[in-house]
């Protein structure tokens, strides 16, 4: 009796400290807010893209298929950016799900010209850095279309404290932005 209770109270501390993470999101209520910003659509069907070898941390596109006309996006990018200090970069598949403790959630919302529309973190699950959630911080990224250089401390502002989660936020976004430039979906 004594190691079940053992057990749960060690998968309870194992899950209250956050080692444990949860699956992503792929319909969290900040985008379906943010999609109809832009146009009063009664519904938007998402059609999810088939996965690119190149896409990392379970991370997917999605089609938006309306029938509004001039509806201003094109798809959508939902994906992990792993904080935490000892996994190094959010785009190294060299680590396992477990040593991703320290993470974020986040969307991408890409206009007809496949550029930056929106950046959104919707689930922050890391112990520093909670700067990188503010829209204030996050408008920097709309317009960007892999065009332009994003060095973080030049063209992307540094936050202090928040250095690890600043680059591989903006490492991620170079990153999937390439994706969908190549991909052309």
């Amino acid at each position: 009796m004594h190691y079940k209770l053992t057990i749960c109270i060690l998968l309870l501390f194992i899950n209250m400290n956050g080692y444990c993470q949860s699956a992503i999101n792929y319909s969290p209520k900040p985008l379906f807010k943010e999609l109809s910003k832009y146009s009063k659509l009664e519904s938007i069907e998402l059609k999810e893209i088939p996965p690119t070898a190149a896409i990392h941390n379970n991370g997917k596109f999605f089609k938006i298929n309306n029938t509004i006309k001039d509806y201003p996006l094109s798809c959508i990018y939902i994906g992990r950016v792993v904080s935490g200090r000892s996994t190094g970069s959010s785009i190294d598949h060299n680590h396992s799900d477990s040593d991703q403790s320290e993470y974020f959630d986040y969307f991408i919302l890409f206009d007809k010209s496949l550029s930056v529309a929106l950046v959104k973190v919707f689930n922050y699950q890391a112990s520093h850095g909670q700067e990188v959630t503010s829209s204030g911080w996050l408008r920097q990224f709309i317009g960007y279309n892999g065009a332009r250089n994003m060095n973080v401390g030049k063209e992307v502002d540094a936050i202090s404290g928040a250095t690890i989660s600043v680059n591989h936020l903006t490492d991620d976004i170079k990153h999937i932005t390439a994706i969908l430039k190549k991909s052309a979906f």
